[in-house]
């Protein structure tokens, strides 16, 4: 299944890769350094990976820088959201599945 690419913010779109009701693989796109993965929550274990550009990360209180290769894991209700330092794409993974995605 293709899944449509949708615009979540300005210079920021997500697009659906896969899912089951227990994982589900979401790529998001940075158009332009500034754009925003605003601050936000949810019960999902989220996994990233930075497959291209640079980006600073907030999550629970904590700054960080990541860029290409770089893989981390975000817990279930921490706050977080990133800044686009340079243009490149986020492979995310959540579990379970968000819902609210599709």
């Amino acid at each position: 299944m293709i899944y449509p690419i949708v615009e979540t913010g300005e210079n920021v779109t997500r697009q659906v890769l896969a899912d089951s009701a227990e994982l589900m693989t979401v790529a998001f796109r940075f158009a332009a350094a500034g754009a925003l993965g605003a601050l936000h929550r949810h019960p999902h274990v989220q996994s990233t990976f930075v497959q291209s550009g640079r980006f600073r990360f907030t999550v629970a209180d904590r700054d960080f820088e990541v860029g290409p290769g770089d893989a981390f894991v975000i817990p279930s209700n921490a706050v977080h959201g990133c800044v686009c330092l340079e243009p490149g794409t986020l492979i995310d993974g959540f579990t379970p599945r968000r819902d609210d995605f599709l």
